[in-house]
């Protein structure tokens, strides 16, 4: 599916954006998902198209798989062997230090190189802690207490950890997710050095920087190596446009080229236009969308909804709002709804619970529905007022 488009197509209020976020909550947090509105691309600072591609590369994500060698467990030991400086005067150096690691298999002593002494000082590392050492970039990183020492203290902040299983020594398999963008990101900015000057310079720069094509270009070949090599697995994710007539043909004629690239995710546009004229020509389409962009669509269409679903989505958005109804009083709100709209008569829940409590009851019935109704004005009522009175009102 990916690389393919689907528009959600449907009068305001038939549940496009809500199908979205259904979408999302079912892919979970593992499949990317990028929402954005079609006017978004608009910005005094960055091309549109550029907009377009970075939120195509957010929806795009990148499975590594990395196998690393670790010696974990609790630490035992851990002593500092000192020789005298060789630069020569009074202080002494650190040649190498030992620590003794235990897991619930054995025990092993590790001789390690002085640089990874200092890590070991950053991260706080005493005896009791339970700790995991990369062997081959020396990265420390303490888990914990371990738990054998949890009632050392009655109250402390501490978090303990239990002893780790199998060898000291062993080999992890380490699965990251990333998506296309924050590898974009993160090679589009030079990493500053420490000095003030680099700080100050990173401050002063602006947010937004364009990512250029040739970088791009060149991720992308080491994504496709590093697929080939099979370290790292291509996850497809979803771009969800919203209000998608609002692009105009620049964007339009943009999506044409990505939508073919070979790293795209699957897009759902949404826009409840009829025929309307493309942004930036005088051309009439369908949809507000060009007709070569849209035969290369899925269109489904979205129907309103029936009375029967309006008081099943009543009761639940109720139920989450913590509102008592009445059975005659929702069947009232749900006939409102369908000679209004969904929005008008789920904006009418508060007002009702509101006057409810005023007449000092908890629940909401039927006459307060009425009354409510009375009151305020849907989109469609508002319009036939102005239409008969609209003597009485600035031109």
């Amino acid at each position: 599916m990916a690389g393919r488009a689907l528009l959600l197509a449907g009068a305001p209020g038939t549940g496009k954006t809500a199908l979205a976020l259904g979408v999302a909550q079912e892919l979970g947090s593992k499949v990317p998902f990028c929402p954005m509105v079609g006017s978004e691309v608009y910005s005094s600072e960055v091309k549109k198209t550029e907009v377009l591609m970075e939120n195509f590369r957010r929806a795009i994500g990148l499975r590594i798989k990395e196998n690393k060698e670790v010696y974990e467990g609790e630490v035992t030991e851990m002593t500092a062997e000192e020789t005298e400086n060789p630069l020569g005067g009074y202080g002494k150096t650190v040649s190498h230090v030992i620590v003794g690691l235990k897991t619930t298999k054995g025990t092993k002593q590790l001789r390690l190189d002085p640089s990874i002494y200092e890590a070991l000082n950053k991260e706080k590392v005493t005896i009791g802690d339970v700790i995991y050492i990369e062997a081959n970039s020396g990265a420390v990183k303490r888990a914990g207490r371990s738990d054998a020492y949890a009632t050392e203290f009655d109250l402390e902040a501490e978090e303990y950890v239990p002893l780790p299983k199998g060898d000291v020594h062993k080999k992890k398999e380490i699965v990251q997710d990333v998506t296309l963008h924050d590898l974009d990101s993160s090679n589009a900015k030079p990493q500053g050095g420490q000095d003030i000057m680099a700080v100050m310079g990173s401050m002063m720069k602006p947010k937004k920087t364009e990512i250029t094509e040739k970088l791009r270009t060149e991720i992308n070949k080491v994504v496709n190596r590093y697929i080939d090599q099979g370290v790292a697995e291509l996850v497809p994710g979803v771009l969800f446009i919203d209000e998608v007539h609002m692009l105009d043909i620049e964007c339009f004629t943009y999506l044409n080229r990505a939508l073919e690239s070979t790293l795209a995710p699957i897009v759902v546009f949404a826009t409840n236009r009829g025929v309307c004229t493309v942004r930036g020509t005088e051309v009439l389409s369908p949809h507000g969308v060009p007709v070569d962009l849209l035969d290369r669509m899925l269109i489904i269409r979205t129907m309103p909804y029936s009375l029967e679903e309006m008081v099943q989505i009543l009761t639940i958005r109720a139920k989450t709002e913590d509102i008592q109804m009445e059975e005659e009083a929702l069947t009232a709100l749900s006939e409102i709804g369908s000679r209004t709209s969904l929005r008008y008569c789920v904006q009418l829940l508060t007002p009702a619970k509101i006057m409810a409590k005023t007449m000092g009851r908890d629940e909401i019935n039927a006459d307060d529905v009425a009354e409510l109704d009375e009151l305020f004005f849907d989109a469609k009522a508002s319009a036939r007022l102005l239409a008969s009175q609209g003597d009485g009102y600035l031109q």
